[in-house]
């Protein structure tokens, strides 16, 4: 049987959190370890990332960081395929080639776009005042990474499935023009951990409430000791389901680990303790990970090897492709 394609981009937009592990990696990862159904494709999404930052030394310290982290949370190269957006030509190719068959109406309701546009009317401004055509044409590029190797199935969070229903609209217009060309893509939403801010907010890099993944060990217990609790003594019964700590906990622990803590909290144990006990459990999980992230950290040059490797595993399927793409449009050899 035909194993299908699931399909990943990862946008370096900062060093990973605590969040984006439990909510993205952690699941994604465990997938590709259960799911035999499945051909992975992973990609560092670095063309994406310059709609966001023009800095270029902050762009690629941060891929840096984001690829030696999925690597060092357990993604094998040999089992999926791990390259850089930007290694493939042939996914600008594309990106040019869908754009001409991509409606601008259909792009005029992206969220993101919407987002500005509106905060720029209400303000006073002109509607697209700081709109980039990177920005505007982003659901486009994102179609041309997904459809380039015909994924079925794309996880993304919720609030990437508006991009995913564009895709197939895009994908839709191009078979009806052109012929049967392009697999529709699925949008799976992750059902990940989606972990709550120290603060009690979402946990967010712009929100300053976040623990960075792989931070050292004394860092990690600082900013655990940091989790917001209410105002209850040692000895008083605490509520486990209105705690961010147990929170963490669960999203940690083994069943039997998370029970003994909700005894425990219904037992009155005192904050402290129940942030120094959350500190060795997730201390206990990422430890191992962390020597491995840093050692990725201070071997680029092993990165670099690892994602251009997985570009020549990809680049054959990539130019097959465009060559169907190309003769389709009537881009061909005179002769």
């Amino acid at each position: 049987m035909k194993r299908h394609v699931t399909l990943t981009g990862i946008t370096p937009s900062g060093t990973p959190h605590l969040g984006n592990y439990l909510g993205a990696m952690r699941p994604a990862i465990e997938k590709t370890r259960t799911d035999a159904n499945s051909e992975f494709f992973y990609f560092l999404a670095d063309y994406h990332s310059l709609i966001k930052s023009q800095d270029f030394d902050r762009i690629r310290q941060s891929s840096i960081e984001v690829a030696a982290s999925w690597l060092a949370a357990g993604l094998d190269p040999e089992q999926v395929k791990i390259y850089r957006q930007s290694d493939l030509i042939e996914t600008a190719e594309l990106n040019w080639i869908l754009s001409c068959v991509a409606p601008k109406g259909l792009l005029n309701r992206a969220h993101a776009y919407k987002a500005i546009r509106d905060d720029n009317v209400e303000n006073g401004r002109d509607e697209d005042f700081n709109v980039t055509m990177g920005l505007y044409c982003y659901p486009v590029l994102m179609t041309a990474d997904i459809i380039l190797f015909d994924a079925k199935y794309v996880p993304v969070g919720a609030d990437q499935v508006q991009h995913l229903e564009i895709a197939r609209d895009i994908v839709g217009s191009f078979n009806y023009r052109y012929g049967e060309t392009f697999v529709l893509p699925e949008a799976l939403v992750g059902d990940g951990k989606l972990l709550t801010g120290l603060d009690g907010r979402k946990m967010s890099k712009s929100y300053n409430n976040a623990i960075e993944l792989y931070c050292p060990e004394k860092q990690l217990k600082k900013d655990i000791m940091k989790i917001k609790t209410n105002s209850q003594l040692p000895g008083e019964p605490k509520n486990p389901d209105e705690s961010i700590l147990f929170e963490y906990f669960a999203a940690f622990g083994q069943p039997d680990e998370v029970a003994n803590m909700r005894q425990a909290f219904l037992d009155g144990i005192g904050w402290g303790d129940a942030k120094e006990k959350l500190f060795q459990l997730v201390n206990r999980e990422l430890a191992p990970e962390r020597e491995k992230y840093q050692y990725y950290i201070s071997h680029p040059g092993e990165i670099e090897d690892i994602l251009l490797a997985g570009a020549d595993k990809v680049k054959p399927l990539a130019k097959a492709k465009m060559e169907e793409v190309r003769n389709k449009v009537g881009i061909r050899a005179f002769r």
